[in-house]
C-alpha cells in the first residue's frame, strides 16, 4: 500500500514539475564547460611577452586603464601566468590589458559570455526581468525541490519487490533485449536514475541555498555556525583619506609571499577615505573554494590586518562555499564539472522517460474507459 502510494506522488510530482526539470536540466548541460569556454573565448587576450620585457607596475596599469572613457577601475585581477592579461573591472566590466606594455586590447564580439548569460539567467528564473524575477525564481525552486523529493522517492521505487541479480541487472544496465519503446523507457528510466543518483543527490539539494533563505541558513545550522546577520554597509569619509599610503604594486608584492602556487590575485580598489585593503588569493581554477584566500591589509603601513586561508574559515562559511561550487562541480575541478555535466543529461533522459511513461499509463487508462463505456452502453461516458 505504503509503495502504490508513493509511486503514485513520485507520478504527479514528475508531471507537475517535469518540463521546468527538463529546462533546468538541458541548460545545466550547456553550462557544463562555461570557465573553459570562456577562458578560451579570451585566448587573443593572452601574449607572450619578449625575452626580457618586465610587467609594468600594478599603479601604472590602472591609471591606463582609467583613461578609458566612462571607466573607472574597482578591481583588478592579476594572474600568474607569464602570457596572462591584466584585468581591470569597473563592477561587473572587464577591461584587458597587455601588462607589459599597457595596450588596452580591443574587446571582441563577447558572444560567448552573452549567450552564457541568457543560459543562467533560462536555468535560474526562464529570463523573467523586473519584478517578475522573484515569482520566477520561486517557480524553479519549487520545481527543483520536487525534483529532490522524485530523487528520494524514486531511491525507493527503484528497489524491485523480488530482490536478486535476475532483476538488479536490468535496473543497473541497459537491457538489449527490450522490444519496444515502453520497454526501453522504463530501462533507462532505471538505468540513468541508478548512474547519476548519487551526483544528482549533491547538485539539487545545493541549488535550493540559492533559491531560499532557510536552505541558506540550513547550511550554516548543519555546520554548526551561526549564519550570517546582514551589517549595515559603511561608507568610509574621503575626509579621512591617508596622505601617504602604499602602492598597489607594493600591496601585490606583499600579497605574492602569503601563497607561492597562487594562479590569481584579486585586489578590490578601496574607496577615498578608506584604510584596509581587501586581497583575494586564488590557488585553483576559480572554483574550487578549497584553494581561495582573503587577506586585509592597511593602506599606510602595509600590515597584516587578516590573513584568512580557507581552512581559518567559521564552518558555515566552509561549507557554504563549497556549497557554490559543488552545484556545478567546479569544487572537484575538471572531472567534478564533467560528472555533474553527465548528471544532468541524465535528469534529462530521466524526465523525458517518465513523462513518457507518464503519458502512455494515461493513454491506457483512457482505451481502458471508453471500452468499458461501449460494453456498458454508456454514451455519455464514451464522449468524455
Amino acid at each position: 500500500m505504503f509503495r502504490k502510494a508513493l509511486f503514485w506522488m513520485h507520478l504527479c510530482a514528475g508531471v507537475s514539475a517535469g518540463i521546468i526539470i527538463l529546462m533546468m536540466s538541458v541548460t545545466g548541460v550547456i553550462l557544463t564547460y562555461e570557465r573553459q569556454m570562456q577562458v578560451w573565448e579570451d585566448g587573443p587576450y593572452y601574449s607572450d611577452p619578449e625575452p626580457g620585457q618586465q610587467r609594468l607596475p600594478v599603479d601604472q596599469l590602472v591609471a591606463v586603464a582609467n583613461q578609458t572613457e566612462d571607466f573607472t577601475s574597482t578591481s583588478v585581477i592579476l594572474n600568474s601566468a607569464a602570457d596572462a592579461p591584466f584585468v581591470a573591472r569597473a563592477g561587473r566590466s572587464p577591461l584587458y590589458l597587455n601588462p607589459y606594455t599597457g595596450e588596452i586590447y580591443a574587446p571582441h564580439s563577447d558572444s560567448l559570455s552573452a549567450f552564457f548569460a541568457d543560459v543562467r539567467s533560462l536555468h535560474r528564473w526562464f529570463m523573467v526581468t523586473g519584478d517578475g524575477r522573484a515569482t520566477a525564481r520561486d517557480i524553479t525552486g519549487a520545481a527543483n525541490l520536487l525534483f529532490l523529493f522524485l530523487l528520494l522517492s524514486g531511491t525507493y521505487l527503484w528497489l524491485p519487490k523480488v530482490i536478486n541479480w535476475a532483476t538488479l541487472k536490468t535496473r543497473i544496465w541497459f537491457n538489449p533485449q527490450v522490444n519496444n519503446s515502453q520497454a526501453r523507457d522504463f530501462n533507462w528510466h532505471h538505468v540513468f536514475a541508478f548512474w547519476a543518483a548519487i551526483p544528482l543527490l549533491v547538485i539539487v539539494p545545493t541549488a535550493s541555498v540559492f533559491n531560499y533563505g532557510w536552505a541558506n541558513n540550513l547550511v550554516y545550522t548543519l555546520a554548526g555556525d551561526t549564519p550570517p546577520q546582514r551589517s549595515p554597509s559603511v561608507t568610509p569619509d574621503p575626509s579621512d583619506e591617508p596622505t601617504q599610503v602604499q602602492s598597489l604594486e607594493s600591496v601585490f608584492t606583499l600579497a605574492q609571499a602569503y601563497k607561492e602556487d597562487w594562479r590569481t590575485i584579486s585586489i578590490t580598489l578601496p574607496q577615498p577615505g578608506a584604510q584596509s585593503i581587501s586581497i583575494a588569493i586564488d590557488e585553483g581554477n576559480g572554483g574550487q573554494p578549497q584553494l581561495r584566500h582573503s587577506l586585509t591589509l592597511d593602506r599606510v603601513t602595509g600590515a597584516e590586518l587578516s590573513w584568512v586561508p580557507f581552512t581559518d574559515q567559521s564552518s558555515g562559511v566552509q561549507a557554504r562555499r563549497w556549497v557554490r561550487f559543488l552545484h556545478t562541480g567546479e569544487a572537484l575541478g575538471l572531472i567534478g564539472q564533467t560528472v555533474a555535466g553527465l548528471a544532468s543529461a541524465a535528469g534529462a533522459i530521466l524526465v523525458w522517460t517518465g513523462l513518457a511513461l507518464a503519458i502512455r499509463r494515461f493513454l491506457r487508462w483512457r482505451a481502458r474507459t471508453r471500452k468499458t463505456a461501449v460494453a456498458s452502453g454508456n454514451t455519455e461516458e464514451l464522449a468524455t
